[in-house]
């Protein structure tokens, strides 16, 4: 059943809930479709006003119970269909039902409802987004707000969804970055573990007859394939209370993720890429808010935020600080010891030129393109260096086991 809330005005709004309909249209044929309404009698109504009698309708009561979770992905759409529908002059309530409606994903669908409802009930479209923050942070929320002050929200929202798409666009290519070498040891690890477990005891069973001494390499092995085998159910719990407690305080612990962020930045090959896509999201989300018509100061919080790691979000928030106080954007960045000299001086231009927004702009597409470069760089380059550890953990696995069949036949 549709809740009601209670808007500004004293009048009660009633939310609407998603339905699923079929019935016959003015030719007889038969249709059917989804729909929003608070509740079936309203839903028959507005069909009926479009020529169609309804026959059964059912609420999609999986709109509210599940439906996936909602990624940034789809936060980034939804952000580009508004623009598109209040560019086209379709009215802002009316537009979320078109979106939501146009959505798969019952989870998207609720939150679209949900925010729709708020603004139906008299908040502000800022206000109503602010009470989701698991999916519009500060950064949305303060844009959106600056568009609605502006009388420019759907030039904002156009700003947002573009923001949104290169900033996602970035994260995928530095978790691709970390993720296909990782995915790749893993294998190895897993294949060299079964190996160990399941094919190093045959070959044990089949050396005891030899009655000669095995080699050094050769026995190494089978006592680690033996202490695996004795020993590999608590070697798990172990390793699996490692990861566990390594991410829990990951997780919670401030200080960790600041020693996690700083080692990373350091780490050869990962490390510049993690730089360059700091540097890069700074810059795309200086060039957003600036272009808002955020202060500088406080378009500087959101930037802090929005870096993706904690080191830069430090030095970020101290040049917030410096530039209260008066002091230019360039030297405070330069004080921090961590934007390179082509960063510094294309930032003093902006400041020049009045065109902050520009230049901030230049320097985040420039980033992304060296974030991409370095992506496929470092895939070509890591390519061998994995082939090679595959080459030795599972390689010398084989070799340990036939050195001593060599062996023997050496000395037959």
């Amino acid at each position: 059943m549709a809740t009601a809330i209670t808007n500004t005005a004293g009048k009660r709004v009633r939310k609407e809930t998603a339905w699923t309909w079929s019935g016959v249209d003015k030719r007889g044929a038969r249709v059917k479709g989804r729909g929003l309404a608070p509740d079936e009698k309203a839903l028959k109504a507005n069909l009926r006003r479009q020529g169609i009698i309804v026959n059964s309708a059912s609420k999609q009561i999986t709109l509210f119970n599940s439906g996936g979770k909602v990624k940034p992905e789809d936060i980034a759409l939804f952000s580009r269909q508004l623009a598109t529908m209040l560019g086209a002059g379709i009215p802002l309530v009316q537009a979320f039902e078109i979106v939501a409606n146009g959505n798969d994903k019952p989870a998207v669908q609720k939150l679209i409802l949900d925010v729709k409802a708020d603004v139906e009930g008299g908040s502000s479209l800022h206000e109503a987004l602010s009470r989701h923050p698991l999916y519009f942070d500060d950064l949305y929320v303060n844009l959106v707000e600056a568009g609605e002050q502006a009388g420019a929200l759907e030039n904002l929202l156009d700003k947002i969804a573009t923001y949104k798409e290169k900033t996602e666009a970035l994260k995928k290519k530095v978790k691709k970055a970390l993720f296909y070498p990782a995915a790749v040891l893993v294998v190895a690890v897993i294949v060299t573990v079964i190996l160990l477990i399941f094919v190093i005891p045959q070959f044990e069973s089949l050396f005891k007859g030899f009655g000669a001494d095995l080699p050094a390499f050769t026995q190494f092995v089978i006592n680690m394939s033996r202490f695996l085998q004795d020993n590999g159910v608590f070697v798990a719990m172990v390793l699996a209370a490692t990861f566990w407690t390594f991410f829990y305080f990951k997780k919670r612990s401030r200080a960790m993720r600041e020693f996690l962020d700083r080692l990373s930045l350091k780490l050869p090959i990962i490390g510049p890429i993690l730089n360059k896509a700091a540097l890069a999201r700074y810059a795309r989300t200086l060039s957003t808010m600036f272009a808002a018509g955020v202060p500088l100061v406080e378009a500087l919080e959101s930037v802090a935020g929005a870096t993706g790691n904690i080191v830069y979000e430090k030095a970020v928030m101290r040049m917030r600080e410096e530039v209260a106080t008066g002091q230019r954007l360039q030297q405070s960045m330069e004080n921090t010891g961590l934007f390179p000299n082509m960063v510094i001086q294309m930032i003093a231009v902006g400041e020049e030129a009045g065109a902050l927004d520009e230049m901030s702009g230049k320097v985040a597409t420039f980033y992304e393109a060296e974030v991409d470069n370095a992506v496929d760089s470092m895939s070509s380059l890591l390519e061998p260096l994995i082939m090679a550890i595959l080459g030795v953990l599972v390689g010398g696995l084989v070799i340990a086991m036939y050195l001593p069949i060599f062996k023997l036949g050496a000395v037959v």
